[in-house]
């Protein structure tokens, strides 16, 4: 079992920062991406990027109930289509925004044993790794939020600053899976 890393949430400085390319993965990479992987089934995440575990390089790893996987260095070369739906964030837990994202991706990225790979993907799984390679940028889901919904998200992120935790969480009409 590889160590449980501590979840970075939001206030803390390293999510706003942009993340560096990774060189070779090599075996002290491979065992970060184990306990990336361990920490976001832990927390009942289907997505966790270097940056909200405190390491801004380019990794992420996503799994959405087919085992996980691992992008490291990700570049979305094609988008398609576009869709609405709500989002939650392990780093900013308790809150949720609509985001509108591409509905179809092709990205591009290195696997753990550094082989590059094409990937074509849809829904769900586009929509979490548009997710976290957005953490590799410093965006967070609230920087999606329209000018009709920011003050009930600023009040809710006032609240999680000062408390800890949201004392008044939106509930959305369907689980949201938090990436």
């Amino acid at each position: 079992m590889n160590p449980i890393l501590k979840i970075r949430i939001y206030g803390d400085s390293c999510l706003r920062k942009r993340s560096t390319p990774v060189g070779t993965v090599g075996p002290g990479e491979r065992l970060f991406i184990s306990s990336m992987i361990e920490t976001m089934h832990q927390s009942k995440g289907i997505g966790l990027a270097a940056p909200q575990v405190g390491l801004n390089h380019q990794i992420i790893v996503v799994d959405v109930g087919d085992g996980p996987l691992v992008l490291v260095n990700p570049k979305i070369l094609k988008k398609r289509g576009s869709a609405m739906l709500e989002e939650g964030c392990l780093s900013i837990p308790g809150v949720v925004v609509d985001v509108r994202r591409p509905a179809d991706i092709e990205v591009e990225y290195r696997d753990e044993h550094n082989r590059t790979v094409r990937k074509f993907c849809s829904e769900l799984l586009a929509r979490v790794i548009q997710h976290e390679i957005d953490h590799l940028h410093g965006k967070l889901i609230v920087d999606y939020v329209g000018w009709g919904h920011k003050l009930r998200v600023q009040k809710q992120l006032r609240e999680f600053l000062k408390y800890g935790k949201v004392l008044h969480p939106q509930k959305p009409d369907r689980p949201v899976p938090e990436s």
